[in-house]
């Protein structure tokens, strides 16, 4: 059912926890769903230093969670714009058609985060983060 990647990421997460006076942080999901992601984020010269996840799900959620802060950590934040739920999945070898809704939500997370430290720099984020969906229905995980 789950591949090797994803027990790898559920068992042995990276990156767990959270980041001290953060940059930016982000918070997305539906307690309805079960799944809620926190992501915080270190910040220096436009790019992802550093990057810590807290959350409370099933273990394809802390399995996406995990490799979506290995894939924007060192990167620019606008590379770590660029990252897709798709991306995820992938990186993942792949998830259950059910469990799709938690690459969204990791996706959902860094772009919250970012769009938090734009904030902080008292920047509008929208125009470069984009509009974030404050549902669970945009997960598409049916509740």
């Amino acid at each position: 059912m789950y591949s090797e990647k994803v027990m790898d990421h559920f068992a042995n997460p990276r990156n767990v926890g959270e980041i001290e006076n953060a940059d930016g942080v982000g918070e997305v999901g539906n307690p309805q769903c079960g799944d809620i992601m926190r992501m915080s984020l270190r910040i220096q010269n436009g790019v992802i230093e550093d990057v810590k996840f807290r959350t409370f799900g099933c273990g394809a959620a802390i399995a996406t969670s995990s490799i979506a802060t290995e894939m924007i950590k060192g990167k620019s934040i606008e590379d770590a714009l660029k990252l897709t739920n798709k991306a995820v999945v992938e990186a993942l070898d792949g998830l259950p058609p059910v469990k799709v809704h938690c690459s969204v939500l990791a996706e959902q997370a860094v772009k919250a985060a970012i769009s938090d430290y734009y904030r902080r720099q008292g920047v509008d984020p929208e125009p470069i983060v984009g509009k974030l969906e404050e549902d669970c229905h945009a997960c598409g995980c049916g509740v």
